[in-house]
């Protein structure tokens, strides 16, 4: 035992990573005690490798040495595979055949922002796990160890390779626009495009952790305005965005319109279902309902689960799902792929399926089912509050013998549709949706959720969804 202890702000040990302001709740002496913590928790497993990767963000360069160093006094042999996407991390630790990994990125977060991703054994490092890692931090319980050492791995090409391997698209050209957002997919995004067929254009290629162009955040419909006229005129089959760290993408078909994260979940289950019939296809609670009936109608078997990629990467290990998708835009393939959320494998995928088809992305879109919804809605709810007000709307709801399913949160079906509230996992808001047949219906299901918001002492959602995606 060495004398170290450290104290993390406690606003940066989150559900599904450690993520704070830099320079404000997140500093290198923080990068420093999670690779020493972390590397103590690998060790303590009997393992000796961790891989590090960092994204395109001002400070990752100055986190990552912290982080490194961090990792080598607990002993470790750190697998440097420098800057890039998160799933090439997750790749390179799985590749590698490392016993953990961690990312520093700030994902999709404004730019003052940045934190770190962590793997364990190539499962989600979450939850629990990351109170631990300020519990033992705090205690100064770290192992003892002869210094580790540092390799600097290239897994780049490496994993470009294997992305391209599972190209499966036929022989018509396609003409595709990608917006890389500035984030840390540019260079894998560049070699990636280099190799496949077709014409590909690419926006805000460069790495540039200011992000210039617009917020790397491809849920926020303002955030694809750019991607949606390059699109048009130059009439392309599809538009590709990816996040900050390309692990959630968002896409819009060849007209210019967005394709919801679970419009473009029925898209690549069919073609999953072709070959896996009767498979369990994953979403989370926000998702249609229109993507359930889908999965079914394409002879799958639905599932819904709580909102989280980590929780959805469990469930999907737990039960051998083939495929999970998430409204945000995290996509999990473990048909052909590793399990992990990845945006430029689920492009890849998405790219192959629309080489195959006979009509284009808008009639596909066209041809589903018609519902009225909401945006997802965000409103601040005391964190000490959120999940309280969830458990009263819960009994009040079972006392009126509403059909509820309490799996995350509530989800409120009706004869019109369905509504959702829910507390986040991450910040200190709740949640909310609703999807109904028609504008009379869905105007019935927002009276029900205000209604059951205002016998908890909430006001009524901005119901725009303007305040919605921070």
């Amino acid at each position: 035992m060495d004398s170290f202890s450290h104290s993390f702000d406690p606003t940066s040990l989150r559900e599904y990573d450690i993520r704070g302001v830099v320079g404000q709740t997140l500093h290198p002496a923080d990068a420093f005690a999670i690779g020493r913590v972390f590397g103590s928790i690998v060790a303590g497993q009997g393992g000796r490798t961790v891989a590090v990767g960092y994204d395109g963000r001002l400070s990752s360069p100055d986190l990552e040495p912290e982080l490194v160093r961090g990792l080598v006094a607990s002993g470790i042999e750190v697998l440097r595979i420098g800057r890039g996407p998160t799933p090439m991390l997750y790749y390179a630790a799985i590749s590698q055949q490392a016993d953990g990994g961690v990312m520093v990125t700030g994902s999709h977060n404004p730019p003052e922002y940045n934190g770190f991703k962590m793997v364990l054994a190539n499962k989600p490092f979450f939850g629990r796990q990351i109170q631990d890692i300020g519990a033992r931090a705090a205690a100064g319980d770290v192992v003892a160890a002869e210094p580790g050492h540092v390799r600097d791995v290239d897994v780049m090409a490496d994993y470009v390779a294997r992305l391209l391997s599972d190209w499966d698209g036929g022989d018509r050209l396609l003409n595709v626009v990608w917006d890389n957002g500035n984030g840390a997919a540019g260079e894998a995004l560049q070699r990636l495009v280099g190799s496949l067929p077709g014409h590909h254009t690419v926006l805000n290629g460069e790495i540039d952790g200011r992000f210039p162009a617009h917020h790397p955040d491809p849920t926020v419909a303002k955030n694809l305005r750019q991607l949606i006229a390059e699109v048009r005129e130059r009439g392309a089959d599809l538009g590709i965005a990816f996040d900050g760290d390309a692990d959630r993408i968002g896409a819009v078909d060849n007209e210019g319109n967005i394709l919801a994260g679970d419009q473009l979940l029925v898209v690549l289950a069919r073609d999953v279902l072709r070959d896996k019939p009767g498979a369990t296809i994953i979403a989370d609670v926000k998702a249609s309902q229109v993507l359930f009936d889908e999965v079914a109608a394409a002879g799958g078997t639905p599932l819904m689960w709580r909102t989280g990629h980590s929780l959805i990467k469990s469930k999907m290990a737990e039960i051998g799902s083939p495929l999970a998708g998430e409204m945000s835009g995290h996509i999990f393939f473990a048909d052909r792929w590793y399990g992990f959320d990845d945006a430029l494998y689920a492009a890849i995928r998405l790219l192959g399926i629309v080489a195959r088809m006979g009509g284009t992305l808008a009639e596909v879109r066209a041809a589903l089912p018609h519902v009225q919804n909401t945006p997802e809605l965000r409103f601040d709810c005391d964190d000490t509050r959120k999940f309280a007000v969830i458990a009263e709307v819960a009994e009040r709801l079972k006392q009126d013998g509403a059909k509820v399913s309490t799996i995350d949160g509530v989800r409120v079906s009706t004869a019109d549709g369905w509504w959702l509230l829910r507390a986040s996992n991450t910040q200190a808001v709740l949640v909310a949706r609703a999807e109904a047949k028609t504008e009379e219906g869905l105007a019935r299901l927002k009276s029900a959720l205000v209604a059951q918001l205002s016998s908890s002492g909430l006001a009524a959602p901005d119901f725009s969804g303007e305040n919605a995606g921070h």
